[in-house]
C-alpha cells in the first residue's frame, strides 16, 4: 500500500527524483515505479511554456466527469505563510507519522494513511514525473496581499470537492530546523525554510481533503442562501440566542404543543383552586361575609333607620367577652374540689383560654392585662409586651425570645389580674408547661399572687407596702425595724394600723400591705439535672435572721421537698421549699411538652389560717398561723387578708440563677392551659375592692403611682407617706 505525501520543493525539477513509499507492496506496485501517485506542491512555477508547466489535474474517483479541478497553476494552488515556531511544535504532537524529507532543497512529508485512497491511482494522467510537477500546487513564498489580492486568495481556492482526499493532519506547516534526523532509512538534511511571521492570514484556514473530516475552512460547502436544519448547532448567532433567551417564555407559550397547554392548564387550574380553598374560603367563612342575613319581608315599608342594617356582615362578639366567670369549656368535673379540711369548695373563677388569639393589651380583657414595661424590682434583663402573650392551641403562650427592644435584648410577656380579678382566702390551680429544658439553669417562670395595694412591676405602688402583712403598731412598721444591723431595708409600713386620723389611708385602723405568695418559682438543679420549684410566702417585717417557727411547718414527702436554705434578705422574708420536677413538664426535652398543675389553698384566720402549697394533687408543704408569731421587737405577722391578684410572668435575671445561656434556645415559651379559683361557699369573694380591704379609691386618688412604671418611689409620684401615732407625734383614734 503506498503512503499518500505531498512533496514540496523549490523547482520543478525536483518532484521527478525519488519517489517514497512504504514497506507494503500491492497489485499496483508497478503503476508506482517511476512517479508519485500524490500531490506535489512546488514552491516556484515553471515557465509556462515549457514542458513541465502543462498543469496536470488531479481526479477523484467520486467526482462526476464535469466536477474537474481547474487547470491553470495559479488558481489551483494553495496560498500558504508562515507560522510562528508554536504550530510546528503542535503538529509534532499529532498522532500520524510525518516524516520530513529533504533532497536537492525540497521538504516532503509522509502519512502512514493506508486507506482505501492508497490502494488506488487517482492521476489519470499517464505522465508520472514531468506532468505530476505541474499538477503540484504552489506555496507562495511572500507576503499575503491585501484588498484586491484578498479576491485573488479567496478565488485561488480549488473548486469544492465534496469527497476531499487529503485530511487536515496530512499538511504540516513548514519550520525552521537544524541538523538532520533519520526514519525508517529517509533522511532529512539541514533545511531552514525562512518564513515571515507577518504572513499569517487571519482569513486562510487549514485544507482538510479527508473524506472523514470535515471541509477546507476556506471553502465553506454552503452558499449563503443555502440552509440546513442544525445550522444554528454549529455555527450558533449569539445575537438570535440572546433575543430569543429573552423571550423564551413567551416562545415556549408560543410553540406549546396541545398536550403541554392541557398540562399547563392543568397545573394553573389547581393553583387557583388551592388558594381558593385554603385562603379565600377560609378567610369569608372567618369573617362571615358569606352568611347573610335573611330576607324577610316586613309589614311596614317605613322601616326606620334604627332597625334598618348597616351591612349584611355578623360581627362576632369578642372572644374574650364572657357574662360567666367560670369558663364554659371548664369540665365538670372540675367543679368541685376538696379542701384540707375535706370540705368541698366550690370553682367561682376558670379561664380554659380556648378562645383563639386573644389579646391582652391594656382594656382588651376581662380578666387580664398584659403590661408594658420593665420589671426593674429584679433587674430583670428582658421587657415585658403585651406582643409576646396570646392564645393559641387551647393555652396562653407566654413567649421569651431574644427581640431587641427599649435598650433589652430579650422580650417576654407577662399576665397579671389587678385591680380586675382578686380573691380572698380560697384554692387557685394553674395548670402549665415550664419553658426550655428541665436541666437547665437561667430563666424565671413564675405563677404568683400579691395584695391588690401594689401593682407588679410599678414600683412607686409597691413601696411601703410590699411585702408587709402587719397589724401591730411597733418597730416593725419603722424604717429598717429601726434595727441598725441591717436585717432590713425597707423604709417602714406606709399604711399601718396607727395611722393617725386625716392621714391618707385607705380604711384607717388596719394594717395594710401588698403579701405575696408564690405558686411556683421555678428554676433547675443542675447537679441532678431535674427542675425545681420553689413556693414560698413572702412576708416583712422579719424574723430574727429570717428563720419563722418551723414547728408548724408540715413537710408531706422528704424525697421530693425540702426547706429552701434562702430563708430571705433585707427587703423580704421568704418562708419557702423547695420541690423537685418532672423534667417532661418543661417545653424541650425527650419526653417533654407535658403540663402539670401547680397550686395553693390558702385561709386567713389568725387561729386556724395555713397555707398548702401543691405540685400536681400531691401537697408538697404547709405553713400554719402560728409559724409567724411575735418574734424578737415584732409582733404577729398574718395570712393574707388583702385582696389578692393573679400574676404569671417568664423572666430572666441575674438576681435569680447563674445563666446558662448556650443551653437556652430562644424562643422559649411558658404555656397555660388553664386558671382555676376555688373559695368555700360562705366566703366567696371575687373583688379587687372588698369592704373590709378597700382599694379602689385609694387607687384612684394615687392613680399616677399605679399607671406610671418609670416611677420608682411614692415620692416621685408626688406623695408623702402618712404619719403614724408611733414617730409622727399625732394620734390615731381608730388604733
Amino acid at each position: 500500500m503506498r503512503n499518500l505525501t505531498k512533496e514540496y520543493s523549490y523547482s520543478s525539477t525536483s518532484n521527478s527524483s525519488d519517489p517514497y513509499i512504504d514497506d507494503d507492496e500491492d497489485e499496483h506496485s508497478s503503476q508506482r515505479s517511476s512517479s508519485s501517485l500524490t500531490p506535489s506542491f512546488i514552491r516556484n512555477n515553471p515557465p509556462m511554456g515549457s514542458a513541465n508547466g502543462i498543469q496536470n489535474r488531479a481526479t477523484n474517483p467520486f467526482l462526476a466527469s464535469n466536477e474537474t479541478m481547474e487547470s491553470t497553476s495559479g488558481s489551483s494552488s494553495v496560498n500558504y505563510q508562515n507560522e510562528h515556531s508554536t504550530d510546528s511544535e503542535l503538529l509534532r504532537g499529532e498522532q500520524e507519522k510525518l516524516y520530513h524529507v529533504e533532497e536537492e532543497k525540497q521538504q516532503q512529508m509522509v502519512s502512514d494513511y493506508q486507506g482505501y485512497y492508497s490502494k488506488h491511482n487517482i492521476n489519470d494522467n499517464s505522465n508520472n514525473n514531468d506532468n505530476n510537477k505541474s499538477n503540484s500546487i504552489r506555496l507562495i513564498s511572500g507576503k499575503l496581499p491585501s484588498d484586491t489580492s484578498l479576491d485573488q486568495l479567496i478565488s485561488a481556492a480549488p473548486i469544492f470537492d465534496r469527497y476531499p482526499l487529503i485530511g487536515p493532519r496530512a499538511i504540516m506547516k513548514a519550520q525552521n530546523m537544524n541538523g538532520s534526523t533519520s526514519k525508517n532509512g529517509i533522511s532529512t538534511g539541514t533545511t531552514s525554510l525562512s518564513m515571515d511571521s507577518s504572513n499569517n492570514n487571519l482569513f486562510q484556514g487549514e485544507d482538510d481533503f479527508s473524506p472523514f473530516g470535515g471541509y477546507p475552512a476556506n471553502v465553506f460547502p454552503l452558499s449563503l442562501d443555502e440552509k440546513e436544519d442544525d445550522d444554528l448547532l454549529h455555527n450558533p448567532d449569539y445575537e438570535e440566542e440572546a433575543r430569543l433567551d429573552r423571550r423564551r417564555f413567551l416562545e415556549d407559550i408560543k410553540h406549546m404543543s396541545i398536550r403541554s397547554f392541557g398540562g399547563f392548564v392543568g397545573i394553573l387550574f389547581l393553583f387557583l383552586a388551592g388558594v381558593a380553598v385554603f385562603v379565600i374560603l377560609p378567610a369569608l367563612t372567618f369573617t362571615g361575609a358569606v352568611d347573610h342575613e335573611s330576607e324577610k319581608p316586613k309589614d311596614d315599608i317605613q322601616v326606620s333607620l334604627v332597625e334598618r342594617p348597616l351591612s349584611q356582615y355578623k360581627y362576632p362578639q369578642l372572644s374574650a367577652i364572657r357574662t360567666t366567670l367560670v369558663d364554659a369549656d371548664t369540665p365538670s368535673s372540675a367543679s368541685t374540689k376538696i379542701a384540707k379540711d375535706g370540705s368541698k369548695w366550690k370553682l367561682v373563677f376558670s379561664d380554659e383560654f380556648n378562645a383563639e388569639g386573644r389579646t391582652f393589651y391594656d382594656g382588651d380583657d376581662q380578666f387580664w392585662t398584659a403590661p408594658d414595661i420593665h420589671y426593674d424590682a429584679t433587674k430583670d434583663l428582658e421587657w415585658y409586651s403585651p406582643d409576646a402573650v396570646t392564645t393559641k392551641n387551647g393555652t396562653a403562650k407566654l413567649k421569651m425570645d431574644a427581640f431587641e427592644n427599649h435598650n433589652l435584648y430579650y422580650r417576654s410577656g407577662m399576665l397579671q389580674s389587678w385591680n380586675k380579678l382578686c380573691f380572698t382566702q380560697g384554692s387557685l390551680e394553674i395548670s402549665a408547661n415550664l419553658p426550655n429544658y428541665g436541666r437547665v439553669s437561667g430563666l424565671w417562670p413564675g405563677m404568683w399572687t400579691m395584695g391588690n395595694l401594689g401593682r407588679p412591676g410599678y414600683l412607686a405602688s409597691t413601696e411601703g407596702v410590699w411585702p408587709y402583712s402587719y397589724e401591730s403598731c411597733d418597730a416593725g412598721i419603722t424604717p429598717n425595724q429601726s434595727s441598725p444591723d441591717g436585717i432590713s431595708y425597707l423604709p417602714g409600713q406606709k399604711l399601718s394600723s396607727c395611722t393617725c386620723d386625716g392621714e391618707d389611708h385607705p380604711n384607717p385602723g388596719v394594717g395594710r400591705g401588698a403579701p405575696e405568695i408564690d405558686i411556683i418559682e421555678a428554676e433547675a438543679d443542675t447537679t441532678l439535672g431535674v427542675g425545681v420549684a420553689s413556693q414560698s410566702l413572702q412576708i416583712a417585717p422579719f424574723d430574727i435572721w429570717y428563720i419563722p417557727d418551723y414547728d408548724y411547718i408540715e413537710v408531706y414527702n422528704f424525697t421530693t421537698t425540702t426547706m429552701n436554705t434562702y430563708c430571705g434578705g433585707p427587703f423580704q422574708q421568704a418562708i419557702s421549699a423547695v420541690s423537685t420536677l418532672n423534667t417532661s413538664w418543661y417545653e424541650f426535652g425527650p419526653e417533654g411538652g407535658k403540663f402539670q398543675k401547680y397550686g395553693m389553698e390558702y385561709l386567713n384566720d389568725n387561729d386556724d389560717g395555713y397555707i398548702r402549697w401543691f405540685v400536681g394533687d400531691n401537697p408538697t408543704f404547709t405553713l400554719y398561723a402560728d409559724a409567724l408569731h411575735p418574734n424578737g421587737n415584732i409582733g404577729w405577722r398574718r395570712i393574707s387578708k388583702e385582696p389578692m391578684s393573679i400574676i404569671m410572668n417568664l423572666g430572666i435575671s441575674n438576681n435569680w440563677a447563674y445563666i446558662d445561656w448556650q443551653y437556652i434556645f430562644f424562643p422559649v415559651t411558658m404555656s397555660i392551659d388553664y386558671v382555676r379559683l376555688y373559695q368555700p361557699s360562705d366566703a366567696i369573694s371575687l373583688t379587687c375592692d372588698p369592704e373590709d380591704y378597700p382599694t379602689y379609691d385609694y387607687i384612684e386618688a394615687h392613680k399616677y403611682a399605679y399607671t406610671d412604671a418609670n416611677l420608682t418611689s411614692w415620692k416621685q409620684a408626688g406623695y408623702t407617706f402618712p404619719k403614724n401615732n408611733l414617730t409622727g407625734n399625732c394620734r390615731s383614734t381608730n388604733f
